[in-house]
């Protein structure tokens, strides 16, 4: 076991394989350590791999820094969640750029049934911040709250959930052997007691500009909704909603007044439908169908399905209770069949659209 992990540290390691080329490799060879023997013409014909990647892979020699990361994360209480482990973020697995190995410290489950993630400019004004604590201040108490650990609106929501006894995780752009910015050293040590922090960068991973939009793409697709409070026109903030629309999550703004700078990014997220526009935590609940469950009355229908053999093929997924779409993604239907099969399930009263993207069997 202790050789899987370190070649799967070895893969992330490797010139020229990102998380897709990496996660190919894995779903074709199962266990990491098979990839490092392959030969070239065998991963050549990987998707995505070709002649080039696949020298790269071969000519990989520094084992030793997966070595010595392993060393590092038993020393240290981390655990290395590949992308195969039960305690993997389950949300991740539907973005294809998920990272194969994540880093993680902490006592927070990172598949909470429900998990927010709340971001936002890092020079917030008084505005921003009585806007994010209230919303954190309205959450349930089972609602995981993922952020940056930045400076500003990510601050305000890891300290907020702190306070109100949530659990929160930071996903940070480098690895665990520092925190950026230092001046948030003692607000992730209270994290680690009730939440955690997570990275997929390894130890001695600089907090290098380029990394933060590497990060951004992990609290996008962990959560099943993100949220902006206050943001300029661009940046981390625009960066993680747009990641958040790509992965079919549900993105949510605070508007603000539209000669504020830093509500600029909000407003033009509302205005282009890029995000739900929001004045409370309510707005957000209800949207997202995170309260009370209520009866819903159905469409009145016959007696036996009359359903085409698709419309059929996309029941079976969902009933006999309520999924995500996300979890529609392994018909085999492109998004546009997809939503077109769905809407004609709902108008024969089968299923019922639900907010967050959710869709239940009313059979």
């Amino acid at each position: 076991m202790t050789d899987s992990l370190m070649y799967s540290i070895a893969l992330t390691l490797v010139p020229g394989i990102g998380a897709v080329q990496a996660r190919n490799l894995i779903t074709a060879f199962n266990d990491p350590r098979y990839i490092f023997k392959a030969s070239i013409s065998k991963l050549e014909k990987i998707e995505g791999i070709g002649p080039v990647r696949a020298r790269s892979i071969k000519s990989f020699d520094d084992f030793k820094r997966a070595e010595d990361e392993l060393l590092f994360i038993e020393k240290h209480g981390i655990h290395l969640l590949q992308i195969t482990d039960e305690a993997y973020p389950k949300k991740l697995l539907h973005c294809d750029d998920a990272p194969l190995t994540l880093y993680y410290k902490g006592n927070a489950s990172l598949n909470a049934d429900k998990a927010v993630a709340v971001i936002g400019t890092r020079h917030n004004t008084p505005y921003g911040r009585q806007v994010c604590e209230s919303f954190i201040a309205g959450l349930p108490e089972d609602v995981l709250v993922v952020s940056g650990l930045a400076h500003g609106i990510d601050s305000i929501a890891h300290q907020s959930a702190l306070k109100l006894k949530l659990h929160t995780v930071g996903v940070l752009g480098h690895g665990l052997d520092r925190i950026y910015p230092g001046q948030n050293r003692t607000l992730a040590k209270r994290m680690l007691d009730q939440g955690g922090l997570l990275t997929d960068f390894i130890s001695n991973t600089k907090p290098d500009k380029e990394n933060f939009p590497k990060r951004n793409r992990i609290v996008a697709g962990m959560c099943d909704a993100t949220v902006v409070i206050e943001s300029g026109i661009s940046g981390g903030s625009i960066i993680t909603a747009a990641l958040a629309n790509s992965y079919n999550r549900d993105v949510f703004a605070f508007p603000g007044r539209i000669h504020d700078l830093f509500s600029e990014g909000c407003n033009e997220l509302i205005r282009t439908q890029k995000a739900v526009l929001i004045r409370n935590t309510q707005d957000f609940l209800d949207w997202m169908n995170w309260n009370a469950p209520q009866a819903t009355q159905p469409v009145q229908r016959s007696l036996f399905p009359d359903l085409s053999e698709d419309e059929q093929r996309v029941a079976n997924h969902i009933r006999p209770a309520e999924v995500h779409i996300d979890e529609l993604n392994n018909t085999g239907f492109t998004p546009g069949i997809l939503s077109a099969l769905l809407l004609s399930l709902e108008m024969k009263g089968w299923i019922i659209s639900l907010p967050g993207k959710r869709y239940r069997w009313l059979g």
